[in-house]
């Protein structure tokens, strides 16, 4: 009996040199090359991963810290990824855009992808407002938001406005990130 072991029945094993960001979990460190305001890569080891859902769509957002502020990447659909950064750490006030609460709820209710602002000389296009649920740690009872997505004329960056309950609404610029600029290392 001692030496009859069995074969492990071990899964396939992990392809380390070729993670996808669809792979990444708490403890990877990515590299987003050239993302930098300096084009130089940023490189943080994912601390939080939190999953979103607005009615049959879901999404995780990888976050982590570089250079002293807190960086997020948006990672939606898993059999062609598209990807949303937001790398410069600003959080900007609904007066900073030159929009009330009034006319978000306007934007809400038109429900009309033709609406759209001007903010720092470009138009930004209305695409969709509407609850989204966010689940810390992608588990247990999540909380929920209201939240308003719009596109700058030509698609390369996005304004996301979230309102959570009893806090200000908040806003960030994310910006189109090419799932072949992402490297994901598995930690430990």
């Amino acid at each position: 009996m001692l030496f009859d072991h069995k074969p492990s029945r071990a899964g396939p094993q992990e392809d380390l040199a070729n993670l996808r960001i669809t792979d990444a979990r708490v403890g990877d460190t990515l590299s987003v090359t050239g993302a930098a305001a300096d084009f130089s890569d940023i490189d943080f080891t994912v601390d939080r991963c939190d999953q979103y859902e607005a009615g049959s769509r879901q999404w995780n957002e990888l976050s982590g810290s570089w250079r002293d502020r807190r960086v997020y990447l948006e990672v939606h659909n898993e059999d062609t990824p598209e990807i949303l950064g937001n790398f410069d750490g600003r959080k900007l006030t609904i007066d900073e855009l030159g929009l009330s609460e009034d006319d978000l709820a306007q934007l809400d209710a038109r429900q009309n992808p033709a609406d759209f602002f001007d903010y720092e000389g470009k138009f930004w296009l209305y695409r969709f407002s509407r609850e989204i649920g966010v689940f810390t740690g992608g588990r247990g009872t999540g909380r929920g938001c209201y939240a308003w997505q719009f596109a700058e004329q030509g698609n390369k960056r996005f304004l996301s406005i979230r309102k959570f309950e009893g806090q200000p609404f908040v806003a960030s610029i994310w910006t189109k990130v090419e799932p072949s600029d992402i490297s994901v290392f598995r930690g430990a």
